[in-house]
């Protein structure tokens, strides 16, 4: 099949699954960061060095939470995907450094990939079934492609800068 033989309902439901797949499992991570009792999460993002840790820890599940939601709406899709961008950045150099690529080693294989399909998602934009769409906003294309990528990793540049401080003592393996 020609690509432009794609119609835009083909293109319209691959938006939506791709939604459906990306914007609950964010939220979800952000539901079990709260659930799972924000003392815990801030005390690993003090061990990660993300100082500090209980600030953070609530900075992350709240825009995990908002980022999953908006995405899943189909809201403000370039800016969804560009929070997705920057979470998944400071996951890969946090959690993941120093681990490899593949995720069954702790690598950061999973949120590179969610990354990547974010910055897709921004540039194929939300699909017709979506409140961009109903409210006529047009939040999508290489533009935003780009903003979402380049966005998400200023974002995450800034937090590291002022935030990251790991323990002198760990060393990446």
């Amino acid at each position: 099949m020609d690509a432009t033989a794609i119609s835009s309902t083909e293109l319209d439901v691959a938006s939506l699954v791709i939604r459906l797949a990306l914007g609950p499992m964010l939220v979800l991570h952000g539901l079990n960061k709260v659930q799972g009792g924000l003392a815990g999460t801030a005390g690993w993002f003090e061990s990660l060095g993300l100082r500090p840790g209980w600030l953070h820890a609530r900075v992350a599940a709240a825009t995990e939470i908002g980022a999953g939601l908006i995405v899943t709406l189909g809201l403000l899709n370039g800016l969804g995907a560009m929070a997705f961008v920057g979470l998944m950045t400071v996951a890969a150099l946090t959690d993941h450094r120093g681990k490899g690529y593949f995720i069954f080693k702790g690598g950061a294989e999973y949120v590179v990939l969610v990354g990547i399909v974010a910055v897709a998602l921004a540039v194929l934009g939300p699909g017709r079934w979506s409140l961009d769409h109903a409210l006529g906003w047009d939040l999508a294309g290489l533009g935003w492609g780009v903003i979402a990528l380049v966005g998400g990793l200023a974002a995450a540049a800034g937090l590291l800068v002022t935030s990251y401080r790991p323990d002198a003592t760990k060393t990446d393996a």
